[in-house]
C-alpha cells in the first residue's frame, strides 16, 4: 500500500475529501515523526510501538574489496507488532 493508497482508504472510509484525508494522514506521520525524535515511543493499541533504539558503532567489512571499515553508532527507526495485529494476520 502506497501513501496515496492510504489516503484513498482514509477518505473513503472517514467520508472526507482526499485533500482533507491526506493532511489528516501527513499530521498523524508528522506527529509520530516528532515525537521519535524527541526519544520517546508510539503505542497504536492493537497496532503495535514505534521506538527509537541506539545502534553502537561497529566494525564491518566492504563486500568488494573485503576491507575492514567502520560503521557509526546510529539512531534508527523500530517497530515492534502488537498482540492483536499478529493475530490479524494468522
Amino acid at each position: 500500500m502506497s501513501k496515496k493508497d492510504l489516503i484513498d482508504a482514509v477518505a473513503k472510509e472517514c467520508e472526507l475529501t482526499k485533500e482533507k484525508a491526506g493532511s489528516v494522514v501527513d499530521a498523524v506521520l508528522a506527529h509520530i515523526r516528532n515525537t521519535m525524535k524527541e526519544g520517546h515511543e508510539v503505542r497504536i493499541p492493537d497496532f503495535g510501538t514505534f521506538k527509537v533504539a541506539k545502534r553502537k558503532a561497529r566494525e564491518g567489512r566492504n563486500p568488494a574489496t573485503g576491507e575492514t571499515i567502520k560503521i557509526a553508532a546510529a539512531v534508527v527507526p523500530k517497530f515492534t507488532p502488537a498482540k492483536g495485529l499478529k493475530e490479524a494476520l494468522n
